[in-house]
């Protein structure tokens, strides 16, 4: 059994996508083993992202929205305002997760926080994500290089849903989308986002987490 350890978690607030791609993929390549795992709490401006094996069709129309195409696995998605991300940056060999351990603690993490809500949440093995009444309320993507990762999950909390409808989200056309404001949750996207990253330390380390700037 690893030893496990913590990770520091750093609320960023609101980031363009493009450099804090950048700085996750730089932070990976420049990381070794005595490197603290890191979560990144923040949210992005309207972006659709695209992934590796992702098919352009799945974007219905352009609406003046910026797409970008980017390294994780998946197809489209969208982010935006009033959506939380985590951002995981891992060394997934010593914390002794394969790739499905890890998709499902994620996936995990999101159903304990909404179970907190009295909310039930499922998963899906054939659609990784999270599902409150099959419409999906988080959705993820990974990018494992050596045994670092990054990129992360993506839980709707109080955001403008609209340019959903302008993609087969995930590439699952007629997919319904939700989140936590509709389900009758009241917390702000930042006391969500603290409770998702205790639940994701809890899955991924079991311990308390360490807050930084």
């Amino acid at each position: 059994m690893p030893q496990l350890q913590q990770a520091i978690v750093r609320t960023m607030g609101l980031c363009d996508y493009l450099p804090t791609w950048h700085a996750m993929k730089t932070f990976t390549e420049t990381r070794n083993q005595q490197t603290m795992d890191e979560i990144w709490l923040l949210q992005h401006p309207p972006v659709f992202t695209q992934g590796i094996a992702g098919r352009p069709e799945h974007l219905l129309f352009h609406d003046g929205i910026d797409v970008v195409k980017t390294d994780r696995g998946g197809q489209i998605t969208y982010h935006g305002p009033g959506q939380i991300i985590a951002y995981l940056l891992l060394d997934i060999r010593r914390l002794g997760l394969g790739v499905r351990e890890l998709v499902r603690a994620m996936e995990s993490a999101v159903i304990e926080l909404l179970r907190d809500y009295r909310i039930s949440a499922v998963s899906r093995s054939e659609a990784p994500g999270v599902y409150v009444n099959d419409a999906k309320i988080a959705s993820l993507g990974l990018k494992i290089k050596r045994h670092y990762c990054y990129h992360g999950i993506a839980l709707n909390a109080d955001m403008d849903l609209t340019p959903f409808s302008h993609i087969n989200p995930c590439g699952y056309q007629g997919l319904r989308i939700t989140q936590a404001k509709d389900l009758g949750i009241t917390d702000s996207t930042e006391v969500l986002a603290g409770k998702l990253a205790d639940h994701l330390q809890q899955n991924l380390f079991n311990r308390l987490t360490i807050y930084s700037p």
